[in-house]
Order: structure tokens, then C-alpha cells, then sequence
């Protein structure tokens, strides 16, 4: 086993982290704290203890959320692309299905059949175009193909260059026929 910035990680894998801390969340959490201050001075004391609650429960599941999302990364690994979210999405993409693999930041995300959009913070960074379906468990258990999976990564570059490296056959050998270029 080797050592990672986030823990042991097995030899062999390459864990590609996701979990920037969205900012939408934390705004909200943000924002309960800010009713809650004009409920104490107007002295609305049930509308303090419920707004009290809220925020607890709110920065409960924040924690929560960005611990599963930390201790889940998505994994390169053996020929597939273990994409997961949190606790309740984790996808095989078997690297032989990958048709195309591109970098592109998108902030909108229409549902369409066939489309997985795993965005944090409203945000994918990375997009699968895959030549075959996979099948997407949800988190009742209906499962449902897809051949197009947008994803998030911390750091989209390194995420999209070791699938492209993966995916596309490196050179191994000279070209074929004469050395075009005279030896003296």
C-alpha cells in the first residue's frame, strides 16, 4: 500500500478526488444562521429553536456529504474508471467503452435518457462518450443504461490525461518500412 494526501491508497489504483466543498451548501447553511440572529432580537423564541435545529441538521449533512465524498474518489484502475458520488452513486466504466473523454466545465444539466450527470456544485468538468452502454444502479435499485457520463474532479486535467492514457495504445514499437531520415 502506498500513502496519498487522503490515506492509503492500494498500489496499481489512482484515486481522483471530487469532494471541493460546494459553496451553494455552505451559503445555506450561511443563510440559516442568518435568520436565526433577527429571530433572537425580535424575541421569537420557537422561531430560534426550530431555525437552530435546521442549522444543526444542515452542518450535519454537509459534514456528512463531504466525508463520504472524500473517503469515495473516484478510482483509474485494472482497465475501468470506478465512478462513484458520495455514498449513493458508484458506476464501473469498463476503459474499453470510452469512445471519447474530453474536458469541458459545464454548469448546465438538462435530464435526458442515457445521460449520468454527476456534478458537484452544479459543475462537471470531465465527459465519458461511451461505445456501449453501463448499467447505472440508483439508489432505490432501478438501474438504467447510460452512455454519456459527465463528471467532477478537483482536477479535471490529470483526471482526462490518464484516461486518454489509458484508454489510447501507446506506441510500442518503430514504424513500418524505411527510416526516412539518412544515418551517417
Amino acid at each position: 500500500m502506498a500513502r496519498s494526501e487522503r490515506g492509503p491508497v492500494l498500489r496499481g489504483l489512482r484515486a481522483v478526488a471530487y469532494a471541493a466543498l460546494p459553496a451553494e451548501l455552505v451559503a445555506f447553511a450561511l443563510l440559516l444562521g442568518g435568520v436565526r440572529i433577527p429571530g433572537a432580537v425580535l424575541g421569537v423564541a420557537e422561531l430560534v429553536m426550530v431555525v437552530l435545529v435546521l442549522d444543526v441538521y444542515t452542518v450535519l449533512f454537509v459534514l456528512g456529504l463531504h466525508a463520504a465524498s472524500v473517503t469515495r474518489p473516484h478510482v483509474l484502475a485494472g482497465g475501468r474508471l470506478r465512478v462513484r458520488q458520495a455514498a449513493h452513486v458508484d458506476v464501473d466504466v469498463p476503459l474499453e467503452r470510452v469512445a471519447a473523454v474530453r474536458r469541458e466545465n459545464r454548469f448546465t444539466h438538462g435530464k435526458a435518457d442515457g445521460e449520468l450527470n454527476l456534478a458537484v456544485g452544479s459543475q462537471t468538468s470531465v465527459t465519458l462518450e461511451l461505445s456501449a452502454p453501463v448499467d447505472v444502479v440508483g439508489l432505490l435499485g432501478r438501474v438504467r443504461r447510460v452512455s454519456v457520463v459527465r463528471l467532477h474532479a478537483d482536477d479535471p486535467k490529470a483526471l482526462y490525461e490518464a484516461v486518454r492514457d489509458a484508454v489510447t495504445p501507446g506506441r510500442t514499437a518503430p514504424s513500418p518500412g524505411r527510416d526516412p531520415l539518412p544515418t551517417a
